[in-house]
């Protein structure tokens, strides 16, 4: 006999069963999955749990002499909680006193927990928004530039991802894809709030099936997992947009081309053409020309521009294409292109902004509002989009640009993170570190003794999922899941919400923060309260008390086809975009009115900050692509024995073309060097034909183990460039970077990134 109970994390849904002999339960992947992944099932693995935060501790330097100089080398001292939380609230109070709450930074970043309830960032802003508000990030580091491009242009992001053409119609109607940048299933193991049914293997292996013609265009060609239906083309990174350009140019001048769509559902067409024919600037945007940029030949991409046209095409553009240099250009060229071919709205046509790049897009699932725990308002109105962090400590008071506004960077004295990695989300970690070093306090609410708990002033120990209770829900997945808590709390940790409450009690904000409720109170109003929200839908849930004995609530009988832009296509009058015309914008009057030299009205090649055909690239002639990794989330359960079983000698694997490694002497399994003038970092060789050369592959999340400015363990971003994508959007740049690799020579130096810090 088992004990069944549900839990959720961002990669699957899980059934915990607990058998009649043992009080460690059994993770299982949920049974109607059809494709479920192998991350997660290590939650409770003696590896990780041997990594938990156990009882609150404080920085020894800190607690002695309150100096900045030690974070990330210096012991931490074991401290009772009324002790750090006086200690937290004490600096709270001390900051906000002489500084105001504009001195106090707390838009933490990062997935956090799938639960709605115990979500460490709501819980933290609604925090800081009950005691005057605190400074905030705003977008993310995997969609800044398309997060602030698309609204102008088509439709925001989150709607985006919520309404691609599900998969069973690609498969029906699609008789061509074509994708820049793959469909890589590793990133589609995820979904933000928890994957359903994993999907898109099924969906790829469909449209095989189905005969459709796949066509997949990048520097890298194991992204896209299909069989042998798959054609790559290989292409420079970070010049997609050239070839875009260069199809644009190829269909203008095509006999099939038909403007009625661009006539009917467009603005702004006639002011991008003497760009693409080169009457404004000389340059036609040719096959010819584009070539030399891209390295591909003129004649493929003549043929795929007459391809697209005879055909039902979808195109797809992956989100590490807008993690560059210009990272806009890629997104408004993809939607300039794909208006042209005039099949937006058609089944099966149009455009894609990240098909693989979680598990969501492509779902037949209803759209429906979830539980949400409410965060209040933020009287603070200084922010600062997250990937500019390091700017915003290094440089307070200096002014930078943003989606059209000016604004000045805020002087931080108290940094209170939760929920999130900084040292493995930012870009150059070298410089975060430097910029780390400039607040005068640093609180951090974590389970485990990571880069940021080790880089902190205070660390206060958090629950994970499985030792509390919660409600599970993410957009499009089809579930409600009652995640009920499987494990004893280890150690002293306690969950987010109560660590807040008790600081609120020393604050004076208890009530206004808690409001009288404990978890299960919270769980039964959020809820109810989305409960009614969906009853306004049609759709009739149980009452909180059955869900919660049910378990799992499955949508799927609503599950229905569906097509982006289908209701536009049929009537832009009666269903316009949210953008100023109500159509598509090629051209947009009000970017272009931002007068932004970095990013003009309409779509454009522009050279990036980096890459393989700058003069720098004589140094540093590798370009690095620091994609997602297939064995976890970010860098979330790396310690698990799943993580570590697909390094390298202990280290994260770097992907070269085996010319690329024979030029330079390296074998496989060599530990290499990877380094530029940002940092450098220690790798495990892996010879992959399926990398063009010129190119290396270094997966993110490897926690960040720095001895001075090298990585020992494999993080790319002690390499990746830390600067703003364009100032329309400051978004990530790490897909911007050159390095150069060579052999490690003499001992190798061990890994100590899974080493607790010293406890004094």
């Amino acid at each position: 006999m088992t004990d069944r109970t549900y839990s959720a994390a961002h990669w699957g849904i899980y059934e915990v069963e607990r058998g009649d002999r043992t009080d460690q339960p059994v993770l299982r992947p949920l049974r109607s999955d059809p494709d479920p992944t192998r991350i997660g099932l290590d939650q409770l693995a003696p590896e990780v749990a041997g990594l938990r935060i156990a009882r609150p501790a404080v920085r020894r330097g800190w607690l002695e002499g309150r100096n900045r100089t030690g974070r990330g080398d210096e012991p931490f001292v074991e401290v009772g909680w009324d002790e750090a939380l006086d200690l937290v609230a004490g600096e709270i109070a001390r900051v906000r006193a002489d500084h105001g709450n504009a001195a106090i930074f707390a838009g933490s970043y990062g997935w956090a927990s799938a639960g709605r309830f115990h979500h460490a960032q709501s819980q933290l802003h609604r925090f800081y928004n009950t005691i005057g508000g605190y400074v905030r990030s705003v977008d993310s580091y995997s969609l800044g530039a398309g997060r602030v491009l698309m609204p102008h242009i088509a439709a925001d992001m989150d709607t985006s991802n919520a309404s691609h053409t599900s998969w069973p119609v690609l498969a029906e109607h699609c008789t061509l894809f074509v994708s820049f940048g793959g469909v890589p299933l590793k990133n589609a193991q995820v979904s933000s709030s928890g994957a359903g049914r994993h999907r898109v293997r099924d969906g790829l292996h469909s449209l095989a099936r189905a005969g459709v013609r796949i066509v997949n265009i990048g520097p890298v060609g194991d992204n896209f997992e299909a069989g042998e239906a798959v054609e790559w083309v290989p292409l420079r990174p970070n010049t997609d947009t050239a070839m875009m350009l260069a199809l644009a140019h190829a269909v203008l001048h095509h006999p099939r081309f038909d403007r009625g769509f661009i006539d009917s559902h467009t603005v702004g067409f006639d002011r991008f053409v003497p760009y693409l024919t080169g009457q404004s600037d000389g340059v036609a945007k040719t096959a010819e020309w584009a070539e030399p940029i891209t390295g591909v030949p003129a004649q493929v991409t003549r043929d795929l521009a007459a391809a697209m046209l005879a055909n039902r095409t979808m195109l797809n553009v992956s989100w590490a294409l807008q993690r560059a240099a210009h990272g806009e250009q890629p997104f408004w060229a993809l939607v300039t292109l794909a208006a042209m071919l005039g099949q937006i709205g058609l089944p099966g046509g149009g455009y894609g902004l990240g098909y693989g790049a979680m598990n969501l897009m492509g779902s037949a699932h209803v759209k429906i509002p979830g539980p949400v725990f409410p965060q209040g308002r933020n009287p603070v109105v200084d922010f600062i989009p997250c990937a500019r962090m390091a700017d915003m400590l290094l440089h307070p008071g200096e002014p930078f640009r943003y989606n059209g506004g000016h604004y000045r960077y805020p002087d931080i004295r108290l940094v209170h993170w939760a929920g999130g990695n900084p040292f493995h989300h930012h870009q150059d970690l070298n410089r975060l570190r430097r910029a780390w070093a400039r607040p005068e306090t640093i609180v951090v609410q974590e389970q485990y003794w990571n880069a940021a708990a080790r880089h902190a002033d205070i660390v206060l120990p958090a629950t994970i999922v499985l030792e509390r209770n919660d409600i599970g829900f993410a957009t499009r997945e089809g579930y409600y899941i009652a995640m009920k808590q499987a494990v004893p709390v280890q150690g002293e940790a306690r969950d987010d919400h109560a660590i807040l409450a008790g600081l609120a009690e020393r604050l004076g904000t208890a009530q206004a923060f808690a409001e009288g409720r404990g978890e299960m109170d919270w769980l039964r109003h959020i809820y109810t309260t989305n409960r009614a929200a969906v009853a306004a839908q049609g759709i009739d849930l149980p009452e909180f008390d059955a869900f919660w004995q049910q378990g799992l609530i499955d949508l799927s009988s609503h599950d229905e086809p569906f097509d982006m832009h289908a209701a536009f296509r049929a009537d832009p009058q009666a269903n316009p975009l949210r953008t100023p015309s109500g159509k598509l914008e090629l051209f947009s009057e009000r970017i272009a009115g931002f007068a932004l030299d970095d990013c003009p009205g309409h779509a454009v090649w522009r050279e990036p900050f980096e890459w393989l055909g700058a003069p720098q690239a004589r140094h540093h002639p590798l370009h690095l692509i620091s994609d997602q990794p297939a064995r976890r989330l970010h860098s979330q359960l790396d310690p698990s024995p799943w993580s570590r079983a697909g390094k390298v000698q202990g280290r994260e694997g770097v992907h070269l073309n085996p010319a690329d490694a024979a030029a330079r002497g390296i074998g496989e399994g060599d530990v290499v060097e990877l380094f530029n003038d940002r940092g450098r970092c220690l790798a495990g060789a892996v010879l992959n034909p399926a990398i063009m050369p010129g190119v290396a592959r270094l997966s993110t999340g490897a926690w960040y183990d720095p001895d001075g400015d090298l990585d020992r363990h494999g993080n790319p971003n002690v390499l990746t460039l830390d600067r703003g994508a364009s100032a329309l959007s400051q978004g990530c740049s790490a897909h911007t970077c050159l390095i150069e690799a060579r052999r490690w020579e003499g001992d190798v130096p061990p890994v100590r990134a899974f080493d607790p810090p010293i406890l004094g």
